[in-house]
């Protein structure tokens, strides 16, 4: 007698369908984070780069009219404020021969640029200025002021001139910048310094 044997193909049940499934959502959730975490360091290095560049620019644009602060067009004193978040001083800019009167001022989370150029005759400072936004995403302290003050005296080691500063006996400013295009996010926050002595003013005033 033939035994004639039968061979029955199983296809997959569904315990196993729901597993191989969850295997590939797992998988393709892996690669999708990782992808994520890829992008997200590439923006931190990106953002971190771009942030170097404006804080080199703008401390040299501000370093190089700070530097230029002498008395105004209608004779008043080089600098008119001297606080922790605010500067404004006059300069010839442009090399016209006319002193704008220019504010380097901190507000909120931004750093701002006002000019006012003088018209008249005499020439005076009225009217609006003409204000332009250098930074963004300034993130300094409390206790970290923007602009500091030293009289002629200073050798690197002393403090800076109490509040509020007696505007006749500034020679150097130092600006302190501190940025951070996300405070959710590495790399942590970064503060630029650099110094600019006043040529223009004599210490025998």
């Amino acid at each position: 007698m033939i035994k004639h044997t039968t061979h029955f193909s199983r296809g997959m049940t569904l315990v196993e369908v729901l597993i191989a499934l969850s295997i590939f959502v797992a998988v393709i959730g892996a690669v999708g984070l990782f992808e994520v975490n890829i992008f997200s360091y590439q923006g931190s290095i990106s953002s971190s780069f771009t942030t170097v560049q404006d804080a080199e620019i703008i401390l040299k644009t501000m370093t190089r009219e700070i530097r230029m602060t002498s008395p105004s067009s209608d004779g008043s004193y080089a600098i008119q404020t001297a606080a922790t978040n605010t500067i404004v001083f006059f300069a010839d800019t442009d090399g016209n021969g006319v002193k704008e009167r220019i504010r380097y001022s901190f507000v909120g989370t931004k750093l701002y640029r006002a000019s006012l150029v003088p018209t008249g005759s005499p020439l005076a400072y009225t009217g609006a200025e003409s204000t332009t936004t250098l930074l963004n995403n300034v993130r300094n302290a409390t206790s970290t002021a923007v602009f500091e003050y030293f009289d002629g005296s200073y050798d690197g080691n002393e403090p800076s001139l109490s509040q509020p500063v007696n505007v006749s006996s500034v020679r150097l400013v130092k600006i302190n910048i501190t940025l951070d295009t996300d405070p959710n996010r590495s790399p942590a926050p970064r503060t630029y310094t650099t110094q600019v002595t006043l040529r223009n003013l004599k210490n025998n005033l």
